[in-house]
Formats: C-alpha cells, structure tokens, sequence
C-alpha cells in the first residue's frame, strides 16, 4: 500500500471513527429530535408556516455551517410548498453529486397514537425511536448531510460539490417539484444524483435501488339518482350503486388480484431485470403483514410481483353513509382506483382502456376521473457506471452484499430528477418495511440509522476520493 493509499484509509477510518461518536454521544438522536418537533403537515394548509419554518429556521443554518449558500425558492404554483436549495461548489472540475430530502410530513393523526407515544417528540422503545417523519424522511436526509458534514470534519473538505434540495410537499404529491425542475434546470447541473428514501429490502442488508414504480391514482363514480330512498318502499325496484360498483370492479382483477384489463399488464420483464430481482427477498421485518401467497399475477415470484409488476389497488370505496348506516338505497357509489406500474406502461392508456372495458361490460353509466398528475415509473440499469460505484463502495463499508433493486415497489417523484434533469439516480434507503411510516407509531430502527450513517460516510468519502465513473479530482 502507498503512503497515499494508507493516508486515505486512514482518514476513512477518521472519518467513520467520527460518526460512530456522533450516534453513541446522542448527537444524532437529538438533532432529529428537533427536527421531528417540526409539525410539517404538508396535507395540512393552516401548516404551510411551519414549512417555512423548518427550512429558514433548521435546514438553512445547518447547511451554512457546512459552507452551503442556501436560498429559499417560491413554489412554481402559488399558494404552494416551497423548495430550499444549498450549493457547496468546491471546484467546478469535481463531480458535482445532486442530493434531495423531503422536510414535510403526512399527518399527524395525534390521537391515534398508542399510549405513551406522540407524533412530534421522539420516545426510544428498544431499538426503535417514534415519531412523526422518523423514517419518513426525516431521519434519511438527517443521515445523509450528517455523514457529509464528518467528511467534510475529517478531510477538511468534501473533494467534490454539491446541490442540495429540500423540498416541502412530497406527501401532498410534490406539486411543483417538476416544474421547478424544469425552470431551473441551471441550478441542479450535476453528475449524479444520491439520496435516501424508502424502505431497505431487510431491515440488516443495505440496500439500493435506482428508480420506483410509478403511480396513477383515480377515481369511479356512479350517480344513480338524487337523495336516498326507504329500502322497504323501493327495495327492488331502484338500482343500488354500490352493488352494480361492486360488480364493475370484480371485472377489473379476478378474486385473486390478477389484472384482467390487457392493456394495464406490463412487458415481459427484461432478463437483467429478472436476474436482479431474482436474488431479493420481500419481507419487512418485525411487525410486517405476513406474505399472502395466492394473491397477485400468478407465475410471478413475490419479489417480481413488487418490483418487476404492475398492480392495482382499490384504496377507498364509499357507498351511503359507513358510519352512520340508515336502511334506504344509496344514491351514489364512489370507488378510490391506484395502479403502481413499472418502465414501460404507458400511463396515458390506463383510463382509456378502462372506459373501453367498461363501456364493453355494460357500465357505461360509470364515471371516470383522474385524481392529480401522476408521478412516471423510472429505472437506472444496474450495469450503470455510477449505479456499480455506489454499490461498490457501500459494499466496502459495510462488509455485506448489497441488495440491489432495479426499483422501488413504491413511488417517489424519482421522474424529476431522471426524465427531468436527466441524471443518474441512486437512493440509498435507511428505513424498513414495517416502520409505520403514513401511519400512527411511525419509527426507525436505531441500528439500522447507525449501519446508515457508516455507509454515507463511506459514500461521501469515496466520491471525495476522484475515482469516479465520469471525473477526477484536479
């Protein structure tokens, strides 16, 4: 080894040496603790304030400490959710790495949680910490500009530049992020783009993923008449719309989930695809459902089912009054429609197709509506450059083979920063399947937040290093 090779390591071991303090000293727990007490409900208008707030008053400090400029941007839709971006450019020949965090937060739903627990304070049980944005995505981008701030302690610089975007509405869908994007294009000029969200494949096994299903959302409406009428004076002779609903969507997937419209199935995956997701395995740890076997597209592994398929999913269906039940027959019946769909569907056909199916079926009554702009599905070839870098260095620092999904099942406005900007995406989870996140008792696992903060560290340290896929340090 050359005297400039042990001087690397050594200031990686620095450097990792420095971030276990951080976690063990109660640095880490305590500054997301003061970023959960944030109520950064984007679904919540009366809390668009406090979005303001968690940008100007604990984002922007933190990342000029860091050397960071830092402005804050109007949303491209007024009224909306705005966007913070840092840049830290050290020198115009080094790579330039885009990173991105989501600062706001579903609901609360304080009284839903479970005794002793609070959305906005984070109370340790064991190795989990709970509160409201811990996984989601708090937590994820805390991680990431901490391990980035040790590299830059350890180094006494990053050995490369970065642009940093929070934004503020990605539970409310991300309205105005592709806009912004797409106005602002000069502003996120990068290589490549790393960040963290979502769920590891298994709680222990780091994990990757370069792109996600997209998402279309949408809704079936069947207005039978106007006003509810006595079951026992019209019972027979007026229409029910839930029942006629209920048999509209028994004609879109069979009794065990599989799609029956053609037009919504995906292309045969892709034998580099099949090859990746062949070596994965679903499952979210404690406290995750367990597995139904039988459900979904038959001839599939449940592993391609998640992230080589596409499904759907009936996410509401409302018919009369649920919660106070009156015996008459309903005048109107709405169902809430999601499909999660993989590159190479084409989005635009889903309603399309469902018109053409329904209209063939008999319910040409039924109305159809789609909810908002739906997010694109994206995925990087695992074979890529950078995609093969990253998946390098954290198998290096970490000691264990990574996960590698083609994809993530869910959703992430991953479509901006790939179709938009046109980078090179790679996310880097720290959450797990079975955190709650969305719902009451959202949590992080504290040894999974620890192996986290080592494999960004690492990361940072490496893309410092100038060994990378498209430069190298001047």
């Amino acid at each position: 080894m050359s005297n400039e090779q042990a001087s690397s390591s050594d200031g990686k071991r620095k450097a990792l040496d420095g971030i276990d303090e951080y976690f063990d000293s109660g640095a880490f727990k305590a500054e997301l603790a003061r970023r959960v007490a944030f109520r950064t409900e984007s679904p919540e208008p009366d809390k668009r304030p406090e979005l303001y707030r968690y940008l100007r008053d604990e984002m922007t400090p933190y990342l000029d400490d860091m050397g960071f400029t830092c402005e804050i941007y109007e949303n491209p839709i007024e009224g909306l959710m705005p966007f913070l971006v840092a840049k830290r450019i050290e020198d115009e020949a080094l790579p330039t790495v885009m990173t991105y965090g989501h600062g706001d937060v579903v609901r609360g739903y304080d009284d839903q949680w479970r005794e002793g627990l609070t959305p906005w304070e984070i109370t340790v049980e064991g190795d989990r910490w709970y509160g409201r944005g811990t996984a989601d995505n708090k937590a994820q981008h805390t991680i990431n500009l901490a391990a980035m701030k040790q590299v830059l302690e350890a180094r006494g610089k990053l050995g490369f530049n970065v642009i940093a975007l929070i934004e503020t509405g990605e539970e409310s869908g991300s309205p105005g992020l592709k806009e912004f994007c797409k106005q602002n294009k000069d502003l996120f000029k990068a290589d490549v783009f790393i960040a963290s969200d979502g769920p590891r494949m298994q709680p222990d096994v780091p994990t990757v993923f370069m792109g996600s299903r997209g998402v279309f959302n949408f809704t079936m409406t069947l207005e039978c008449r106007d006003g509810g009428h006595h079951s026992g004076n019209w019972g027979g002779l007026l229409t029910n719309p839930g029942v006629r609903m209920a048999h509209a969507l028994a004609t879109i997937t069979d009794a065990k989930g599989k799609i029956l419209i053609e037009e919504w199935r995906p292309d045969p995956m892709s034998n580099s695809v099949r090859k990746a997701i062949s070596k994965l395995k679903v499952g979210g740890g404690e406290g995750s459902p367990e597995i139904d076997p039988e459900w979904g597209e038959p001839g599939l592994t449940p592993e391609e089912k998640v992230y080589g398929s596409n499904t759907f999913e009936i996410r509401a269906f409302e018919c009369g009054n649920p919660r106070n039940p009156v015996n008459a027959i309903p005048p109107r019946a709405v169902a809430y429609g999601h499909i999660r769909y993989v590159v190479g569907t084409d989005p635009h056909n889903f309603l399309p197709a469902l018109r053409k199916h329904l209209d063939a079926q008999g319910y040409q009554d039924i109305q159809l509506e789609p909810e908002r702009d739906y997010m694109y599905a994206t995925r990087l070839d695992p074979d890529h450059p950078w995609a093969k870098w990253a998946i390098s260095s954290i198998g290096e620092t970490s000691g264990q083979e990574v996960a590698v999904l083609p994809n993530l099942g869910g959703t992430l406005p991953n479509d901006c920063f790939a179709e938009v900007l046109g980078l090179p995406t790679i996310w880097v989870p720290h959450s797990y399947a079975g955190c709650s996140q969305h719902a009451p008792n959202e949590h992080v696992l504290a040894p999974v937040c620890h192996s986290a903060l080592r494999i960004m560290t690492g990361l940072w340290w490496d893309l410092g290093e100038g060994d990378t896929p498209t430069k190298t340090a001047a």
